[in-house]
């Protein structure tokens, strides 16, 4: 019985030996020559020829359309609305009187100086006969001169006290919403209206500090609004003397002509910039670019085989990047399957444009 055992196990032994040998030696030894296939496979990918080209230069932004003038009409001095001279929506020219504060405690003040000051001076010129013949001092003359001129300056503020509560277009435009009654109480925080002049538009957008240089008083603008299919044309009227520490941007504004009313102040605009010309500028296709953590790569092509290079960009458009360091002319840039490749790795074009 031992015997027998014994003999099954040694069969047993022998068995997995066989199996081992016979089986998973070839198991481990097949896939070889697949690796090594793959290895020399080459990758199928599309390339882009770089050669110098005429750049211009077009930076995109995002605007606001502003009215060139904007003013909330609020009063000076508390009191009463009395008068509301204006349609809502509808154009006043400039100094037009658009609204009126309760003023009579003031013109009945007036009245009074008025009164006073011709009493003042009607005295002064007696006195200034007696002082002729020597009847009075020079003392009292001067007495009488000098409550007429207080009289004639409290005038003035009373009239301009009175000025406060009138209320003028201080320019062409467009008046908007009421948004008070006439009748109301009014204090100078009080917004009555607001006035915008609309027939000339302004634009703002901002830019990247490194692009400061190429921009200058003049410079066309398009831009474009969600309600409007037409693409409208500006020009640069001012650049801000100083870039804002936040953002590294620079504030730009341009002066745009809104003939029709096409355009409605407060709107976004989608700003295009033509900042002048550059020659022999490298341009690649931006699906190109590789970001990484301390700059950008791309994969060219030496040898039939991918090999990636650092580089530097500048200025782009809606296809293209410029590449400023890093690549020659003539140079193929490899422009799709890049994320399957790795350094040295066989590539076939199926596909090279220029």
């Amino acid at each position: 019985m031992k015997l027998r055992t014994i003999l099954i196990i040694l069969f047993a032994i022998l068995l997995l030996w066989f199996i081992k040998v016979r089986f998973l030696k070839n198991e481990n030894e097949s896939p070889a020559p697949s690796v090594a296939n793959a290895k020399n496979q080459a990758s199928n990918v599309t390339g882009f020829v770089l050669h110098a080209q005429l750049l211009e230069n077009k930076l995109y932004s995002a605007g606001t359309i502003l009215a060139n003038e904007e003013v909330q009409l609020r009063p000076e001095v508390s009191g009463k609305l009395n008068i509301i001279n204006f349609t809502e929506g509808s154009h006043v020219r400039k100094g037009a009187m658009l609204a009126k504060i309760n003023d009579i405690d003031l013109q009945a003040q007036l009245k009074k100086l008025q009164l006073q000051l011709k009493l003042a001076n009607e005295k002064k010129n007696r006195l200034k006969g007696l002082l002729n013949i020597q009847g009075i001092s020079q003392q009292d003359y001067d007495e009488s001169v000098g409550i007429t001129q207080t009289t004639s300056a409290d005038i003035d503020f009373v009239k301009a006290q009175i000025a406060k509560t009138e209320i003028y277009a201080p320019f062409d435009g467009t008046i908007g919403l009421k948004q008070i009654s006439q009748g109301s109480f009014v204090t100078n925080s009080t917004v009555i209206a607001t006035l915008q002049q609309t027939d000339r538009l302004k634009l703002d957008f901002t830019i990247p500090e490194k692009y400061a240089s190429l921009i200058s008083i003049g410079d066309p603008v398009k831009f474009s609004v969600d309600n409007q299919k037409t693409q409208f044309n500006a020009r640069v009227f001012a650049i801000e003397p100083k870039i804002d520490q936040l953002t590294r941007n620079i504030t730009v504004r341009a002066f745009f002509v809104n003939s029709g009313a096409q355009v409605i102040p407060g709107s976004f605009a989608k700003v295009e910039l033509v900042a002048g010309k550059e020659i022999s500028a490298l341009m690649i296709p931006t699906e190109a670019v590789i970001p990484e953590l301390k700059g950008k790569k791309v994969f060219v092509c030496k040898n039939g085989k991918a090999v990636p290079v650092k580089i530097e960009t500048g200025l782009r458009n809606d296809l293209k990047v410029e590449v400023t360091s890093g690549l020659t002319e003539g140079d193929t840039v490899i422009t799709t399957g890049m994320m399957s490749l790795k350094p040295e790795t066989p590539v076939k074009f199926i596909s090279i444009t220029h």
